[in-house]
């Protein structure tokens, strides 16, 4: 019958819509599917005049056909957040749940542009990993004008699409203030990850040995601080780890109000949330990789607070540079990992997660193996490239016109970020061939130029006030969506085949 309410629908509107045949589903003599004209994507639902008048869908137009054996109304709605909701009340599998009920690392797809959830869900496909499908940071939203609820919104969406029925989860990433921690649980995610990096101190290398010690004397939670861990020795796998006066200053000193942030939000959380919630607990935003005596310490002092969490992503040692190969010495960072891993172990309750995971493709195999398939990584720019190549394939014209911007408020947008990229190493854009501009993509420098400048191509505006590149983009992507989600999901897929999972 399901079948039959779909043809109908395609006989009658004569091929007016593509319908997305994986998205068909159906409840209580109703269907539901999503379908797309030229320009955008709508939600359909059918069903007996009688049956969808206890359905609240919002609809752009509706139509009655009868073919003799079968009776239907057809509703076509627009893609809104509050048909959303009301889909959500019928497929309760629309929601996002916690990895931690599900004994598998995770694995978060960012999504700079909202639409590569269908090809993100392709790539977990066989894999035995949890997909955390809604995740953008707080700095990734505001250079895309983008909200919460929309990152929320289109990953369901993307679910409907490709008749996923879960689980997924959904990740508040980078939250600094509560407001926006607030926001978040209105929308109901299910990972917070809370970065406390305007609290770490990072000038303490700058401080003479006096001034540390002066600094530290002043902290009233000195002396409680001192019992716990002063010149007691820790046994972490084969190594013994300790704390001296010194070093226990200068951790103290640089994480000591980043604890006291994590502890304050949390508390919020338990209250404001009444919902089963994660919480990812981010210190990898500093100039230098989190030593493992102050791993210990911020894992120790967080439970000692009675603040359960269940990520910890630290920064590890070598240079994490965003949509490029991990830089650095792969034998040392597996050395050192192995460490972090014991620690791990021997506190107990959480797992490493590894941040700027895109492309990391040396690093992966290491990863999961000394972590034991204990971990959480995150992606997100990754996707965006995948997206800014399928555009040099499908309209060069129109890639050329980006790069050329993008290469103008580089040196504005790199602020945020370290990196070592050469803009002299780019190859000269008006010297390749529009078979060639994929090649750019090959370049690192070339990635990191459009990694980093994406706010900047998505917000630009003409003189009239429209966008100037961003609605091209979206309708290139649109028009060659079977590309698109090609490329997106073979490259997700590529991460997740280095974790043999």
């Amino acid at each position: 019958m399901r079948q039959k309410a779909i043809d109908l629908f395609i006989k009658t509107f004569n091929q007016q819509y593509d319908v997305y045949p994986l998205s068909v589903k159906e409840r209580d003599n109703c269907y539901f599917f999503l379908l797309k004209d030229k320009e955008k994507k709508y939600l359909a639902v059918a069903g007996k005049p009688a049956d969808l008048q206890r359905l609240n869908f919002s609809t752009k137009k509706e139509k009655k056909i009868s073919d003799g054996e079968l009776d239907l109304l057809f509703k076509i709605c627009h893609m809104t957040h509050e048909n959303l909701s009301q889909l959500q009340l019928i497929f309760k599998y629309l929601k996002p749940t916690c990895s931690k009920k599900f004994p598998e690392p995770s694995f978060g797809t960012g999504d700079r542009l909202g639409i590569a959830t269908p090809a993100h869900i392709q790539a977990f496909k066989g894999k035995n990993i949890f997909p955390i499908l809604a995740q953008l940071s707080t700095r990734e939203i505001t250079r895309t004008e983008s909200s919460l609820q929309r990152v929320m919104d289109n990953a369901i969406w993307g679910c409907f699409e490709m008749g996923f029925e879960g689980p997924f989860g959904s990740d508040a990433d980078h939250i600094k203030d509560l407001d926006n921690l607030q926001e978040a649980i209105n929308c109901g995610f299910t990972l917070y990850t809370l970065d406390p990096s305007d609290y770490i101190n990072n000038d303490i290398a700058k401080y003479s040995k006096s001034e540390l010690k002066q600094k530290y004397q002043e902290l009233p939670e000195r002396h409680e601080i001192e019992k716990r861990y002063l010149d007691r020795e820790f046994n972490i796998g084969k190594e013994k780890l300790s704390f001296g006066q010194d070093s226990l200053a200068e951790i103290v000193l640089t994480y000591g109000e980043a604890i006291k942030y994590i502890v304050k939000f949390y508390k919020f959380l338990k209250e404001k949330n009444k919902e089963d919630f994660e919480l990812e607990v981010s210190i990898d935003e500093t100039p230098g990789p989190t030593s493992p005596l102050a791993h210990l310490w911020i894992v120790s002092e967080l439970q000692y607070r009675g603040v359960s969490f269940q990520n910890l992503a630290p920064h590890f040692i070598g240079d994490w540079e965003k949509g490029i190969e991990y830089v650095g010495d792969i034998n040392t960072f597996k050395k050192e990992l192995e460490l972090h891993c014991q620690i791990v172990s021997h506190v107990g309750g959480y797992k490493l997660s590894l941040h700027s995971g895109s492309d990391k493709f040396s690093v992966y195999p290491i990863f999961a193996s000394e972590t034991g398939n204990l971990f959480h990584i995150k992606t997100a720019g990754t996707s965006w490239l995948e997206a800014a190549k399928t555009v040099s394939l499908c309209q060069p014209d129109l890639y050329r016109e980006i790069h050329n911007f993008a290469l103008t408020c580089f040196e504005r947008d790199r602020f945020s970020y370290q990196l070592t990229t050469d803009l002299k190493k780019i190859p000269d854009i008006e010297r390749l061939k529009d078979e060639e501009l994929v090649t750019l993509f090959s370049n690192n420098n070339a990635r990191q130029l459009i990694h980093i400048t994406y706010g900047s191509i998505l917000r630009e505006r003409d003189e009239e006030g429209r966008y100037r590149f961003k609605d091209r983009i979206y309708q290139t992507l649109f028009t060659y969506e079977k590309a698109h989600y090609q490329a997106v999901a073979e490259h997700i897929k590529g991460h997740l085949d280095l974790l043999s999972l």
